[in-house]
């Protein structure tokens, strides 16, 4: 088999090559970064979008990235406060509503930023859907989408337990429950969403990192990775033989 050949294994060079390399003829990102930050940054701002975007349908993904934008930020002031665990989170949650200078305002701001958050992606992904805007060249966009409304529905979860009230409690029993369920890796699943065989001190710890850490950073990436994609193939709309007029 020559190079050619494994360049082209299976159409996937070419295959990826229409979709995010070639499309829109859109300059490569070394030349962006090689024009100086001036010129990159008046790139982005400036940037000209069809007008069709002017549909408040089309502007889901936005308020689904301020609302997470929103939780960025009051996040890392509420764990100033907040302890993760069994005996002290609650109270750690009372306090932040009751003394904390502006503390009711910081977290009702997070709490209705992350159901907004749930909204708008919800939303969104039908948006995409009945639009047909997941179709070729934009399967991954779609894939990486999803992805994101996992993420997303997990981050609200795992931040709905962390007050450790009677809600958070039965909650998790419930995940837990649901984990256990699964035929084969229902038991190991269970056993690692609560960190034990039983529900406890170590789960909530395990579901505040999840919150704070790890899920917020996969998010960061996949955004990132979703932005760019969506720069060089441009928004989906009216342009595409397939777009449903009208949307939703």
């Amino acid at each position: 088999m020559t190079k050619r050949d494994l360049n082209n294994w299976f159409g996937l060079k070419g295959w990826l090559e229409e979709r995010y390399f070639t499309y829109n003829k859109s300059p490569n990102w070394q030349s962006t970064f090689d024009s100086g930050i001036d010129k990159t940054v008046d790139g982005v701002l400036n940037k000209p979008i069809p007008d069709f975007t002017t549909n408040p349908m089309y502007c889901l993904g936005g308020i689904a990235l301020t609302a997470f934008i929103i939780q960025v930020l009051t996040g890392p002031l509420l764990a100033m406060y907040y302890r993760p665990t069994p005996s002290e989170a609650y109270e750690s949650v009372r306090f932040i509503m009751t003394d904390v200078y502006l503390g009711s305002l910081i977290r009702s701001l997070h709490h209705w930023g992350a159901n907004f958050m749930v909204a708008a992606v919800a939303l969104h992904m039908l948006r995409v859907f009945f639009t047909g805007a997941y179709k070729k060249p934009r399967e991954l966009s779609w894939v990486f989408g999803f992805i994101l409304l996992v993420l997303t529905l997990t981050q609200g979860l795992t931040g709905y337990v962390l007050p450790w009230n009677q809600l958070g409690y039965w909650a998790t029993n419930i995940v837990v429950q649901i984990s256990a369920a699964f035929p084969i890796v229902g038991p190991p699943m269970a056993k690692l969403v609560q960190a034990g065989d039983v529900i406890g001190g170590k789960t909530l710890t395990r579901f505040f990192i999840l919150h704070v850490l790890i899920i917020p950073l996969t998010i960061i990436s996949l955004l990132m990775i979703k932005f760019a994609m969506i720069r060089r193939q441009a928004i989906s709309g009216k342009r595409d033989p397939d777009f449903m007029s009208g949307g939703l």
